[in-house]
């Protein structure tokens, strides 16, 4: 995927206030409307212009794209890092499961394009009573916390418009009860944390989307846990009890004689459960084959083979 610089696009610089991108994307939009451009890329220009102009003209769109700095160029190879928009607030309900909409890049897309967005304006409404936008933001939490429940104070970035027209963050910090055996993608909804509303009527919600931080061990599967555990082949050939890890802690194993790699033993009850529903733990075999750097090792590779024939490929048709 290619990386867009939207700035570049509407030749701006990165400080550029909301009215200095207005300007330049209104001269810019004239230059190349298919309808009187007589440029030969007028049309894919002017796609451009309005996906760059979508994205700065929205302070909280903008406040995300930002943080990627200015270290990628246009037309550069991008892959944006997972949970990239962690810990940025949003206007909308969230996540549609679809396309915001058409003719936007892969790049608006992938960072944009399945979140909605937008929401009435107060302006112009002082009469009118009525409630608050909802807000979502994504956080990322320890695989234990879910595992547990905790609770925790989260700080998001909230976007704003300052007097001169400046787009900045201030900090939005709140005290967050992580409920125990929480899965990924699950929401908590914070009362009264959105957008004021109008007139008398209450604040919006803030909703919360859980995602699960990098663990070098574990990873989820909706309430299920799974661990690949290293295991050496004669404990995988003739059985044995061994120590495994879990989020509750250790716990004893026993590997049946003549495991193979890849198969897997269930650890009932170890997963994200809550009163009503319970995840397991599946532990994967991965067969680590000892070394032979001595000749005394070698042979006894050598004697191993003549003494248990085996041809793991038998099955295969090429």
């Amino acid at each position: 995927m290619e990386y867009r610089d939207y700035y570049q696009i509407l030749d701006v610089g990165r400080d550029a206030t909301q009215d200095e991108m207005k300007k330049s994307y209104r001269k810019l939009a004239r230059k190349y409307h298919p309808d009187v451009s007589k440029e030969a890329d007028a049309d894919s220009k002017f796609q451009e212009l309005g996906e760059a102009y979508e994205v700065l003209r929205d302070p909280e769109k903008r406040a995300a794209y930002d943080q990627f700095g200015s270290n990628w160029q246009n037309g550069q190879d991008f892959e944006p890092p997972p949970n990239w928009d962690a810990g940025f607030e949003f206007s909308g309900a969230g996540y549609t499961g679809g396309a915001e909409g058409r003719g936007h890049s892969d790049f608006f897309e992938e960072l944009f394009g399945r979140r909605q967005y937008g929401g009435a304006s107060a302006a112009g409404f002082q009469d009118i009573h009525l409630k608050g936008e909802d807000q979502h933001a994504k956080i990322v939490i320890p695989l234990k916390d879910a595992f547990e429940g905790s609770k925790q104070v989260i700080t998001l970035s909230k976007a704003t418009i300052d007097h001169q027209g400046s787009v900045t963050t201030r900090p939005h910090t709140l005290h967050v009860t992580i409920p125990k055996g929480i899965v990924e993608g699950q929401r908590i909804r914070l009362k009264g944390q959105g957008m004021p509303g109008m007139g008398n009527a209450p604040s919006g919600d803030l909703f919360l989307e859980i995602c699960f931080a990098e663990n070098p061990f574990f990873h989820a599967e909706k309430r299920d846990i799974y661990l690949r555990l290293p295991v050496t082949p004669w404990e995988a050939a003739l059985g044995a009890t061994v120590t495994v890890p879990t989020l509750g802690g250790k716990v004893q194993l026993k590997i049946p004689a003549g495991s193979q790699g890849g198969r897997k033993l269930r650890l009932k009850g170890r997963g994200l459960c809550t009163a009503k529903n319970s995840g397991d733990q599946y532990v994967e075999l991965r067969v680590v084959v000892p070394e032979a750097s001595t000749d005394e090792q070698k042979k006894l590779y050598k004697e191993m083979a003549e003494l248990m024939p085996v041809d793991p490929r038998a099955g295969m048709v090429f």
